[in-house]
Formats: structure tokens, sequence, C-alpha cells
């Protein structure tokens, strides 16, 4: 049985179709009416100041959630059409092992990633991330941030 989230407000759903309805439009939050869901291939219960970033397949970003604009500063139309790792300004991984690229090269999860966040202002903030790459055709990947203490 497929698992979704919504990027926007993270509710979790299931989906045995894929597909809104009797239609072949893809399935959108049932919650607060964000466009589609992420399917992934686990259930994933965010922590509560989780923001969730939707990426393409080169982790350019398409859409940022609720959560992302309190922990970054950034709007998201700053962060559309721009890099992941580089607009949030993600370090703290070995050289070759970025988090997001693995995710998408391979295919696989990417959980409990320590990092570090530049925010809007310039303060680093130390964050964990989560990375799951998409599993339909348009491939992709989501990206969910989490605040932690240092």
């Amino acid at each position: 049985m497929p698992y979704f989230i919504c990027p926007n407000c993270r509710e979790r759903s299931i989906d045995h179709d894929r597909q809104e309805g009797l239609t072949r439009q893809a399935v959108a939050c049932h919650r607060c009416g964000f466009g589609f869901l992420f399917e992934l291939m686990d259930d994933y219960y965010p922590a509560p100041g989780t923001g969730f970033v939707v990426c393409d397949q080169q982790s350019r970003i398409l859409a940022s959630g609720r959560g992302v604009f309190e922990l970054t500063g950034y709007r998201e139309d700053e962060l559309m059409g721009r890099e992941v790792m580089e607009s949030l300004g993600l370090t703290g991984y070995e050289d070759g092992r970025n988090p997001a690229q693995l995710a998408l090269e391979w295919g696989v999860r990417r959980l409990g990633e320590r990092l570090e966040l530049r925010t809007r202002a310039g303060q680093r903030k130390p964050v964990t991330a989560d990375f799951f790459p998409a599993y339909d055709d348009d491939g992709g990947l989501l990206v969910a941030i989490t605040p932690r203490s240092s």
C-alpha cells in the first residue's frame, strides 16, 4: 500500500491507486488542499517542528511547506528553482557524501543526517535532515528538516 505525505501540512495518508477519485489526476491533500502528495516507501512521522522541501531530479526546489519559513527565514518564492543544499546552506557532510545527491543517485532514503543550516539572516542552526527519493515517474526528492539543540 503506497504511503503519502503532504509537503505543506505534513498530513499522512495511504492511497491504493495513486489517483484522485476516478480521475487520472495525482493525489492531492484533502486537509489543506496542496496540489500533490509525496509518495514514501514506508510511513514517516515527522517531528512537530519539521519543514518539508520538495525538489526535482536535479535537487532544485519546487515547493516548500509550512515550517520552512519559520526555520530558515526564506519564503517559498525565494527558494524555488534553486539547488536545495546550496540555497539552504546545508553543510556538515563529508566531501563526496552530499545526502541529496546520494538519495537521488541511488534511490535510497538518507535518514538522520546531522547537518547545519544557514538562515536568511546568516545564522547557523543545527538540524537533522531526512532525504526521501521520489518513487513516481517524475523522480525528485523530499527533504525533511528538523531543528535540533546543539
